[in-house]
């Protein structure tokens, strides 16, 4: 996609149906209006509504609600937030939108290799199960209790893709008891990216293919959710060792634009510690 007609057009939908969501989402009384009596023809707040809320004109909310949004100032875009209670990667992601039909597209670089540092910081995490993806959610690296710990409900292929195997893998629902909230993360981080990258075809790509497979995948690529987890607690069903209730944090390589490393530990004393420390002996055998 290019600066050019597609790449507007592409533009102007995704912000359509990005602020369109937001508004449907929020009732009157929860963004702080008086209540209305009566039937209501749309289940969110209106046109008129936010435009109120965030002090411009019915008339130019609505233009920039179809993607006109040429010379749009930060003083707008952040009365608009306030307006629709927007968080702040969504607030970043309807930037990302917004710039994305105002520059020219130029080639996506994504990192397929961790560089030699990065690795032998993961291998001497020995009691963490650590693993680095990309934008893509292709995971290019991994200590050894990562690569146990997630390997299994890799669909095939040598590379573990954590998107396709969460919306097309059977066995993902089993591996992960908590599976809508993993799920929700995974299309929240796609979407982010698709705003950031709306150029890379690699990743649209991607999208098509699990839009393809997965009815789960598509209502919430719908839903234009782009909110997810980096740190908080995570289930899973090991074929070998069992349940699992561990910690994880998730954070940026800033050295690494567009790299994510994800850990994943275990409470003193727990039985999911007990269970990580026989996976991590397990995994010692088989080297």
């Amino acid at each position: 996609m290019g600066s050019g007609p597609r790449a507007q057009a592409q533009m102007r939908r995704q912000v359509r149906e990005f602020l369109s969501t937001r508004r449907d989402r929020l009732t009157p009384e929860q963004a702080g209006l008086p209540a209305v009596s009566g039937h209501r023809r749309v289940k969110g707040l209106r046109r008129e509504e936010v435009a109120a809320l965030a002090g411009i004109s019915v008339e130019y909310y609505i233009r920039l609600e179809r993607g006109d949004a040429t010379h749009v100032s930060q003083s707008v875009l952040e009365g608009i937030s306030r307006a629709l209670r927007l968080s702040g990667a969504e607030y970043a992601h309807l930037l990302d939108l917004l710039r994305a039909g105002t520059i020219a597209c130029a080639p996506v670089t994504v990192p397929l290799r961790l560089r030699p540092p990065v690795q032998r910081i993961l291998d001497s995490m020995t009691t963490t199960a650590a693993l680095v993806h990309n934008g893509y959610l292709d995971v290019i690296g991994t200590n050894a209790l990562g690569r146990a710990l997630l390997q299994p409900p890799a669909p095939g292929g040598d590379r573990l893709n954590l998107a396709r195997s969460v919306f097309l893998d059977p066995a993902a629902r089993t591996f992960w008891p908590d599976w809508d909230a993993v799920a929700d993360d995974v299309t929240g981080r796609l979407l982010a990216g698709s705003g950031q990258q709306p150029c890379d075809r690699v990743l649209t790509g991607l999208v098509d293919e699990i839009s393809a497979g997965s009815q789960e995948f598509r209502t919430r690529w719908a839903r234009h959710d782009v909110s997810f987890r980096t740190s908080g607690r995570q289930r899973l069903h090991h074929p070998v060792v069992g349940e699992l209730d561990l910690p994880f944090e998730s954070t940026a390589l800033t050295a690494d634009p567009g790299l994510t490393l994800l850990m994943y530990t275990a409470e003193p004393g727990t039985p999911s510690e007990d269970a990580l420390r026989l996976l991590s002996s397990w995994t010692a055998v088989l080297r």
